[in-house]
């Protein structure tokens, strides 16, 4: 039996398990990992010459986690050696071999290599729906803009050739669209499908279908997908969202609202799994500079939409009037003043901030 390390004891003797401890004992019971495991096995290394490879089961539960922290690869080392609740789940031990980025690298390269991504997500998918967790009458299909760096900054002197620019609304977005399909009853999603961003929502619905549903449910932009040629023969009721503009003509308290309202609070679900993209992946969209301009890279979602006033604040910095903290683009106070008509600069803003400075 070997010692248990000051770290593992301390683990053990402390007095409330942390929020990261509890969410890995979720993931622990809820995903198949030996069905995962069967699928990676004939790509995953053997014992040989050379250094003698990490288990499958470790590598698996460190890309894991890894998926579910949105870490680099560097990233993903650190806690290997920071936290004990990871090594347990990744079942390490700090006093033995502990993989570094390099490996977590090569073992992720390797899923990609091979295309295991599509089918572990299937394993995964067929397993909650043993589970019960998926009840699958319905399905709501919808699509997002994943904003992707137009620079031609490479190697190869081009933007990829899987995105595009579309416009959307008087904003142009360069990127690509991911399309799901998530369970209207639970929630979860079960499909995914990704195509250049100038792709129509109606043209990849199909492929984001179960093929047992008895209901299906999109937005405005879905109209007309129960016509098409790929969805003629399914045997389903389409309740789509009406049109923005017809919808405003109806009377509020009329049926058809309520059955519009009701629709809507269906398709509420389908935004938890792009707000969770979004927001954990840091994936927000952004606008291009506009038709016929110049694709910056990289451009930063929080600096695409400069507010009016940005001269005159930093007119006030320079003049030191202004604590560099306030920024007059952001906060409901600060979009009543300037409704008001009150300048940036004014008297009261610099004494409503001076506790700031």
């Amino acid at each position: 039996m070997e010692q248990a390390t000051f770290a593992e004891l301390e683990h053990d003797l402390k007095k409330r398990r942390t929020r990261r401890e509890i969410f890995l004992e979720k993931m622990d019971r809820l995903i198949p990992w030996e069905r995962l495991e069967e699928r990676i096995e004939p790509f995953h290394p053997t014992a040989g010459r050379g250094r003698r490879p990490y288990p499958l089961r470790t590598m698996l539960r460190v890309h894991c986690v890894q998926l579910f922290h949105d870490l680099s690869d560097p990233g993903m080392e650190d806690p290997l050696y920071e936290a004990e609740s990871v090594r347990r789940f990744a079942g390490l031990r700090q006093a033995g071999p502990l993989p570094d980025e390099t490996t977590i690298l090569k073992f992720r390269h390797r899923l990609e290599k091979n295309g295991l991504g599509e089918e572990l997500f299937a394993e995964i998918r067929e397993h909650l729906e043993s589970e019960g967790h998926s009840v699958r009458k319905g399905t709501i299909v919808d699509a997002s803009i994943i904003e992707a760096p137009s620079s031609t900054k490479n190697k190869a002197g081009e933007r990829d050739p899987e995105m595009h620019q579309t416009k959307k609304g008087n904003q142009w977005h360069f990127g690509m669209k991911a399309h799901i399909g998530v369970d209207a009853e639970s929630g979860l999603a079960h499909s995914l499908a990704t195509t250049p961003a100038n792709a129509a929502d109606v043209s990849t619905a199909h492929e984001v279908l179960h093929g047992g549903e008895e209901e299906v449910y999109g937005d405005a932009g879905c109209q007309g997908v129960g016509k098409r040629e790929e969805n003629r023969d399914r045997d389903v009721e389409w309740k789509t969202a009406m049109k923005p503009g017809k919808r405003r003509q109806l009377d509020k308290s009329g049926p058809e609202e309520a059955a519009e309202k009701a629709k809507a609070s269906v398709r509420a679900k389908v935004e938890h799994p792009f707000l969770y993209v979004k927001q954990h992946f840091r994936a927000r969209q952004g606008a291009l500079p506009g038709a016929g301009e110049e694709h910056a890279a990289d451009r930063a979602p929080a600096r695409l939409r400069e507010p009016a006033d940005r001269g005159a604040l930093r007119a006030g910095m320079k003049r030191g009037s202004i604590a560099p903290v306030f920024r007059p683009g952001g906060g409901k106070r600060a979009k009543r003043r300037r409704k008001r008509g009150i300048p940036a600069g004014s008297a009261t803003t610099r004494k409503q901030f001076a506790h700031r400075r």
